[in-house]
């Protein structure tokens, strides 16, 4: 006898059918699985057993053969659990139907068979939805986030029973109302938010202008001069989440288990902050069977390399195509997968090995060699890639003593949402969405100089030694000063600003 359940799986971070097929036959009692599983899927024979007769149901003394289609793709994870189990009972008439394709049925069983939850949701439920399927029957903690998509019945399930009794039509389950993207949006709310910020006002205008043209920024400055705290704030003013990004990022999260038992969409925008010790793989993704890792986890966010220089040269190498491309693809002998990676990178250093190389109240133990040798541990192409360098000196008391609390950030929030209304019409006819992403033909349409920015350009490259490279990167930033001054064409004061945000190209400072 053959029953045949659907059941789903991720690859990279989106969904696809798996159709589980068992098979009872007279012989000495074996339980085998087929179609490339993993260890987890393959250990699945026993906890399906003791599932089974934990709860009473009758469990088939034959030879219990189950195929996991397509059998060309490497099956991982312990989802196929409740699939298989119900797959054996429908094989074995405890279910009356044979053909399980009106659901897509996920989930891991304890060996009293409870339904535990597993990871990749969302990404499936998607799937199912896209193919027309009746329902998704999951575990309880993944059902929020299933319900997001629109269309589609998910019924969360306690227990093998439960499923058992549901789908022989002996109970009901109520699916879950769906819940549209205003749901999660509605209660979207930061911890933290600028107001908590003393001082700092040309550094808060700096980030302002990074997050209104996406540009990535880097903070130089001695220790205790609160870079860390301003680098968390940078996700409070960025644009608010459309629910495709919102979407997105969730499903990146799920393939990895991040997500809080019983949530749905991340609402707001994700902050990522690494350690420096961290590997190549962890941070661009990768392991035997290739998973994100941190430039995916900030898609739609906030990368923070907090001590940039302390970061391995290898690793901070690998972030240039993630950067540039906005994707990573990890390639394996057993295929290649693509996950996006369209995050702001914000990155904070000392401007020495002691750090007190520009505390007016520090004395610097630094050498001229130590200097230059520490600065240098970021390539050229690396640097060439961040927009923005701005000097965060350390605080006064008389500012840290202060009662008077700075500008909320929903109020910046909304000067940076309108500035990129702006270059969302500017780009529209084109694949660009933002001034950071401007090319050569459009930096030449956009972002004219008249004679007087002209020759603050020039004296710029040639009095102050800035890099030629820094000419595109001052262009685009004067340009989204000038779109938050709303000015249609650029002044000298617009470029006299964004050249001061080119700290680590100047001759003499870092």
């Amino acid at each position: 006898m053959v029953a045949r359940v659907l059941s789903g799986a991720v690859l990279g971070i989106e969904g696809y059918l798996v159709e589980v097929e068992v098979n009872l036959a007279p012989g000495v009692p074996n339980f085998s699985i087929v179609g490339l599983p993993d260890a987890a899927v393959k250990e699945s024979s026993d906890r399906v057993m003791a599932a089974i007769r934990n709860t009473n149901l009758d469990l088939p003394v034959k030879r219990i053969t189950v195929n996991l289609a397509p059998a060309n793709i490497k099956k991982e994870g312990s989802a196929f659990d409740l699939p298989i189990a119900l797959g054996i009972c429908a094989a074995n008439h405890v279910l009356r139907k044979d053909d399980l394709g009106d659901y897509m049925i996920l989930g891991e069983l304890s060996l009293d068979g409870r339904v535990k939850p597993i990871k990749g949701a969302l990404s499936i439920a998607v799937e199912a939805e896209a193919r027309g399927l009746a329902g998704l029957l999951l575990p309880v903690e993944n059902a929020a986030e299933a319900a997001v998509v629109e269309g589609l019945n998910v019924y969360p399930v306690s227990n093998l029973p439960q499923a058992v009794s549901f789908l022989n039509g002996e109970s009901m389950i109520e699916p879950l109302p769906t819940k549209t993207g205003q749901d999660f949006f509605r209660d979207a709310r930061y911890e933290i938010d600028f107001t908590d910020v003393k001082g700092q006002h040309h550094v808060k205008r700096a980030l302002e202008i990074a997050a209104a043209g996406g540009h990535n920024i880097i903070l130089i400055g001695p220790p205790g001069s609160g870079k860390s705290m301003l680098a968390k704030r940078l996700p409070t003013i960025l644009p608010s989440l459309s629910l495709e990004e919102a979407i997105q990022t969730t499903k990146i999260h799920s393939v990895l288990g991040l997500l809080d038992n019983g949530g749905g969409l991340i609402p707001t925008r994700v902050f990522r902050s690494p350690h420096h010790t961290i590997s190549d793989a962890g941070l661009i993704g990768g392991g035997t069977v290739p998973m994100p890792g941190e430039v995916s986890l900030a898609h739609n966010g906030v990368l923070f390399l907090d001590e940039l220089p302390e970061f391995k040269r290898n690793a901070l190498e690998v972030l240039r195509q993630p950067i540039e491309d906005g994707k990573v693809s990890i390639a394996r002998a057993s295929g290649s997968i693509t996950y996006p990676t369209d995050f702001m990178l914000v990155a904070a250093m000392n401007p020495c090995p002691c750090g007190y190389r520009t505390d007016p109240k520090r004395e610097c133990t630094c050498t001229p060699p130590m200097i230059k040798k520490y600065v240098s541990k970021i390539s050229g192409p690396l640097l060439d890639r961040i927009n923005i360098h701005i000097e965060v000196p350390s605080v006064e008391y008389k500012e840290l003593s202060s009662e008077a609390g700075g500008e909320p950030s929903y109020k910046i929030r909304q000067r940076v949402e309108q500035t990129r209304q702006v270059q969302l019409g500017r780009f529209k006819d084109s694949l660009t969405f933002f001034n950071a992403g401007m090319n050569t033909k459009q930096l030449k349409q956009f972002c004219r100089l008249d004679d007087a920015s002209k020759q603050i350009m020039a004296l710029a490259i040639d009095k102050m030694g800035l890099s030629a490279r820094a000419h595109d990167r001052i262009l685009k930033v004067a340009r989204t000063i000038a779109d938050l001054d709303g000015a249609n064409s650029l002044t000298a004061e617009h470029v006299a600003e964004a050249i001061q945000y080119r700290s680590l190209d100047r001759e003499g400072v870092v």
